[in-house]
């Protein structure tokens, strides 16, 4: 995966911000209780561009416009194929487990709570995914960005094994 990474300059991109979850968080101390939230955000330009950020602050808005500057410094590339994914996929991030699978026109996005903001904002509009194991959405993102970075399409395949296009399919 080291070699895999295809990270993305933020200029000129139209990105759309969804909000996965917000948390909030208690710290008791000896003058009483302090609340604060924390809010994992991804960005995405719905054309194959994505990234996650996590934002914690003492108030909400704070919270999102600090997940939202996180993710937009780790965006990546992903090879989206007549709006499904190029093959099926694995991934596991801590107790997540996720499995991506392309799917035909019309399907729609077949994933639940956080996989779906994901998908949607890399701009996936047919998949049927499947979440295995922990749904905590700290996890859950992490999983299946790890799950859509590990996605090649037939091109880079070609490339990197130096061979046709036609070889790659036709063996």
């Amino acid at each position: 995966m080291s070699g895999n990474i295809r990270n993305v300059k933020t200029s000129d991109l139209d990105l759309k911000d969804r909000l996965v979850a917000i948390n909030r968080v208690t710290k008791v101390t000896k003058g009483g209780r302090t609340f604060s939230f924390s809010a994992i955000v991804i960005v995405g330009n719905e054309d194959g561009i994505v990234g996650w950020g996590l934002g914690k602050a003492s108030e909400v808005t704070t919270a999102i416009s600090k997940g939202v500057e996180a993710a937009k410094k780790n965006l990546v590339k992903v090879p989206v194929i007549n709006k499904t994914i190029p093959h099926e996929q694995s991934a596991k991030y801590g107790g997540a487990k996720v499995l991506l699978k392309p799917a035909s026109s019309g399907t729609g996005v077949k994933a639940g709570g956080a996989m779906r903001a994901v998908l949607e904002s890399v701009g996936i509009h047919n998949i049927l995914a499947k979440s295995k194991g922990s749904s905590n959405p700290h996890n859950l993102v992490k999983a299946t960005m790890a799950a859509l970075l590990e996605l090649r399409d037939a091109y880079t395949v070609a490339q990197q094994r130096g061979v046709s296009l036609q070889k790659v399919f036709k063996g």
